[in-house]
């Protein structure tokens, strides 16, 4: 814990505005939309580790495309406008730059048990000199 306390450091829990981010977003097209280019988009929410739901949003296009991978669709917003529609859906919080991911899901090995081999004793004629 710092004993100093200097005039532009806030507080923990003090809210810095976040100036506009780019937030991921999802396509979605509306049960009536017949016309093909009429797609609208939502916003993603996330989970944390903790499971609590937790609105996201980035700096830079290149760090969410670092994170959420390339091709992503993303719509810039401010925090403000982050939080008012993510509050409704239950998701009180908001993570800026979120590093920490899982690692890609690998695809499931064939049908079969999965077996390891058991350590085989060391041959004791090979250790004779």
């Amino acid at each position: 814990m710092c004993l100093f306390q200097y005039d532009d450091d806030p507080e923990p829990e003090e809210r810095v505005p976040a100036g506009p981010l780019y937030v991921p977003v999802l396509p979605f097209r509306p049960a009536g939309a017949v016309r093909p280019g009429t797609a609208e988009v939502v916003v993603r929410l996330f989970r944390t580790p903790l499971g609590a739901r937790t609105a996201v949003g980035f700096t830079t296009a290149e760090r969410l495309a670092a994170t959420l991978g390339a091709g992503r669709p993303w719509i810039r917003l401010s925090e403000s406008a982050l939080r008012t529609m993510a509050g409704p859906v239950g998701a009180s919080l908001l993570t800026v730059d979120p590093t920490l991911t899982a690692p890609a899901v690998a695809p499931a090995a064939a049908s079969g048990p999965v077996t390891t081999p058991v350590p085989q004793a060391p041959d004791v004629a090979a250790r004779t000199v």
